[in-house]
């Protein structure tokens, strides 16, 4: 057996032929569906949908394709208006992915779905019941309840229009509540009788709403009148033969997980893990909401997630499965999709299912066989079976189960759990964990910390800035840089989870550092003044500077330097984190809209190199609006130096040696770059960071700021020259830092824009604290790169210089790092 339709033999004919069941209706009607028998008191058969994802295993492709053509049926009914303001709502468990997907076809709609999981601290919004169902009471924990309170369409997606029953259920109890004037029932399959037709429509007259339904196809099943009895003889006989029920015997196959699989201590069974490296904060579908804000943050987390679970996969894996876990549909659906793409195995997905459905090895039944094990998530109505169809048989070489957190219990792993029924049938199962998003109001703490400042917590004065970061000092989080580079590339750890070894400077790099110092101050003291009179004259006049630490820290501190020597302003200075790939600490942004109008918030760095902390920065605030419905950051980021052209606030496009991008922490106050840990950093924590107290004695940080503004008064008029001509130029962003990086990225056999890194200072950081493979110079470049040649021949890095470059100088992370690795000219890294 590997799939439930074989051979051109309908899946529903052993059900049809048993019972005089009809099923007509819209030719494809049959390949959209099969039949089986429930163990159901209230119905005897089960339309088994071939392309929903639940019972069936089948391409994610498919799966995820007809629910987003249904949205897009739905969009086309709305009005532009009216599609802007849907919330789609999907019905546990079936329909959950589905939903999500019809959501995703739409576009803009936020999504939720019933759930038969109570959360502690989350208040019940709705809820109703599912008549035929074999678990009936329906849920509604949005996390935002205003969510269902609009007056825009609600559209209610379920796999299957049988009776109309759960819907009018649904819409009566909502329109009590959250009254409005238009619903859309969407289904994949219509089977409603005449009279069910008419009822909606008696009942949309009598609450005073339309109510529309869009359907893949339509059709009947016609029922003899001894159906349900007839349907119970037939259960209660193949049961009692064991027929098909695959896994009867647990004891059976435990045993045979213990020859297949390693097991944890104490018996349970242990698979190998995947970590997805889930976004933070990212939900695991939309239990409490699924907005469109969160569906980009996973669309661009996916590539990196199902890349990490194909690397897990055992080498030669012809078939694959992707299970799913009750109402978690959407993530592990996503996540078998983008698989699909990128593995030449063939992938299928389905889900684990709490509905009890007779299982037959027959070509004409479409539930051939049936894993059975017990619930593993502390289900709020008790222990019970739980079930997974289609499974055994299917010839799969690999499954890749997916739970949420709730659900990784030690039933989960025991000797008859999930998992070791899994591994009596294939031999190879890999368990990957999402967190279970538990909504803010359940674990955010009353009051974040105040700010951190100096001397307790960097070399610069209290007034100076003040760190919207948690103190890391006494944690050990240095590792050596080729063990980070390989780890990162590796996908085995994010960058931000270490901290490199603090680069100590020799005697000829301090002088180094101080002759650029003193060459480039000037030119810095300029920069410093344009960016700021920038800001106050288009951003506000009392702007409050927040930094992006590190780099932006010193940045911001001569911006404030300027406005209090310009204006005589004492303008508020924060150092906030933000993490490629992770966004900006989001409790950083909520302590500053709790203390500073975010309108008057103006986000700085020091310099732009491709763009990508641009990019990032401006996700994450679009994120953050959405979720929590606090506006007014705007996420363009005032820069001292803009060679990348990613910005219209800067105070030169000029790439030029800014001498605090030579040194580390030495230069920053003492501050590491920051960290963002699950161990160490909490939902109500802001991020980290350590004080190297221990490196006061090699300290230039307050050095650095008092030569530059010193220089200011000499600058003063030239800064008004350069602002006027500032304001008269055409500042809007070309992205040719970003095409150029794209370019040499190919050109040189890297194939990821992430090891590029353009610029003076990108480049320096490249040689401090990573693993370079070499770097790039354009022709001609003079002193400004006299400490990064210094550190080249340190580090035995080769230097070529290059004609045609945007930048000065380019640096060139290590490709594809391991220790003893060798690049793509064939050389071995020397480091």
């Amino acid at each position: 057996m590997r799939n439930a339709v074989n051979d051109g033999v309908w899946s529903g004919s052993w059900v049809a032929e048993r019972l005089g069941v009809e099923l007509v209706g819209d030719d494809g009607l049959r390949a959209l569906l099969g039949l089986a028998l429930r163990r159901n008191p209230k119905r005897a058969h089960l339309l088994v949908s071939n392309v929903l994802g639940k019972h069936v295993p089948q391409s994610p492709t498919v799966v995820y394709g007809h629910g987003f053509r249904l949205g897009r049926k739905v969009a086309e009914l709305l009005s532009e208006a009216e599609a802007r303001n849907a919330v789609v709502l999907g019905y546990a468990e079936t329909a959950t992915g589905l939903g999500h997907a019809v959501a995703d076809g739409l576009g803009t709609a936020p999504y939720l779905h019933s759930t038969r999981r109570p959360v502690a601290g989350v208040a019940r919004a709705g809820g109703f019941e599912e008549s035929h169902s074999h678990a009936t009471s329906h849920l509604l924990l949005p996390e935002d309840p205003a969510l269902l309170a609009g007056d825009g369409p609600l559209v209610l997606v379920d796999d299957e229009f049988s009776t109309g029953n759960t819907v009018l259920n649904t819409i009566r109890d909502l329109h009590e509540r959250y009254p409005r004037g238009r619903y859309v029932v969407v289904a994949l399959v219509d089977m409603r009788s005449a009279e069910d037709s008419a009822r909606m429509e008696r009942f949309a007259s009598e609450i005073g709403a339309r109510v529309d339904l869009v359907a893949a196809a339509s059709g009947a099943v016609r029922l003899p009148s001894d159906v349900l009895a007839k349907g119970q003889r037939l259960v209660a006989r193949h049961e009692s033969a064991g027929c098909g029920s695959v896994v009867v015997d647990r004891a059976h196959a435990a045993a045979a997980a213990d020859r297949t699989q390693p097991r944890a201590p104490g018996g349970g069974h242990q698979p190998r893990r995947i970590d997805l490296h889930w976004p933070s904060r990212l939900p695991d579908g939309g239990r409490h909401g699924f907005t469109p804000a969160h569906r980009a943050r996973l669309e661009s987390a996916l590539p990196a997630m199902a890349a990490r679970t194909a690397d897990a996969l055992p080498a030669g894996a012809r078939r694959v499965l992707v299970l799913g876990f009750e109402e978690l549909m959407y993530a592990p659906l996503r996540l078998a999709r983008e698989l699909e793409q990128v593995i030449a195995a063939e992938v299928r997905f389905s889900t684990t299912t709490r509905s009890p459905v007779l299982a037959l090895d027959d070509p004409g039944y479409a539930i051939r066989t049936r894993l059975v094990f017990p619930a593993h998530d502390d289900p709020a109505d008790g222990p019970g079976e739980r079930y997974a169809y289609n499974v055994a048989g299917g010839g799969f070489d690999a499954v890749v189960a997916v739970v949420d957190s709730v659900a990784d219990t030690p039933a989960l792993h025991a000797p008859d759990g999930l998992l070791a029924q899994l591994a009596a049938h294939t031999p190879h199962v890999l368990l990957a964990v999402v967190p279970s998003y538990v909504p803010h109001a359940s674990e955010r703490p009353a009051m974040l910390p105040e700010p951190l400042r100096g001397p307790a917590f960097s070399s610069y004065a209290p007034e100076e800035v003040g760190w919207l970061l948690q103190d890391l000092s006494d944690v050990t989080l240095e590792a050596p840089t080729e063990e980070r580079e390989e780890a990162i590339q590796s996908g085995g750890a994010h960058y931000a989870e270490s901290l490199p070894v603090e680069y100590q400077p020799s005697e000829q790099y301090q002088d180094l550092f101080h002759t650029a110092l003193d060459a480039s101050a000037a030119r810095i003291a300029q920069a410093v003044g344009v960016v700021t009179e920038a800001v106050i004259a288009e951003r506000s006049p009392r702007p409050v500077l927040v930094s992006l630490a590190r780099a932006g820290t010193p940045v911001g501190i001569l911006m404030r330097r300027w406005a209090q020597f310009r204006y005589g302003l004492d303008l508020p200075h924060y150092a906030v984190s933000i993490v490629r790939g992770r966004g900006i600490d989001a409790n950083a942004l909520r302590w500053l809209a709790a203390h500073h109008d975010p309108r008057d918030v103006v986000f700085v760095d020091g310099w732009t190199g491709k763009g990508a902390i641009t990019l990032e920065l401006t996700q994450a605030v679009e994120e953050f609006e959405a979720e929590e419905g606090i506006s007014g950051f705007d996420p363009e980021i005032a820069v001292l130096a803009d060679p990348g052209s990613c910005v219209r606030t800067y105070g030169t496009r000029e790439d030029f040696l800014i001498p605090s991008a030579c040194l580390n922490s030495t230069v920053s106050g003492l501050i590491s770059r920051t960290v963002l840990r699950a161990d160490l950093v909490g939902p109500g924590d802001f991020h980290g960071a350590k004080f190297y107290r221990e490196l006061a004695g090699a300290d230039v940080s307050v050095a650095f700021l008092d030569a530059v503004s010193a220089r200011f008064p000499e600058v003063a008029d030239t800064v008004d020259t350069a602002v006027k001509e500032l304001m008269a130029e055409d500042r809007a962003p070309t992205w040719a830092g970003w095409r150029a990086v794209e370019r040499i990225s190919e050109e040189y056999g890297i194939h990821d824009v992430n090891l590029v890194k353009p610029g003076v200072g990108e480049t320096t950081r490249v040689l401090l604290r990573r693993v370079p493979w070499k770097i790039l110079a354009r022709a001609g470049a003079g002193a400004d790169l006299d400490h990064v040649r210094l550190l080249a021949e340190q580090r035995g890095v080769p230097v070529e210089e290059v004609g045609e470059l945007p930048y000065t100088c380019v640096g060139l992370i290590h490709p594809k790092y391991t220790r003893g690795a060798t690049g793509a000219d064939g050389k071995a890294v020397n480091v």
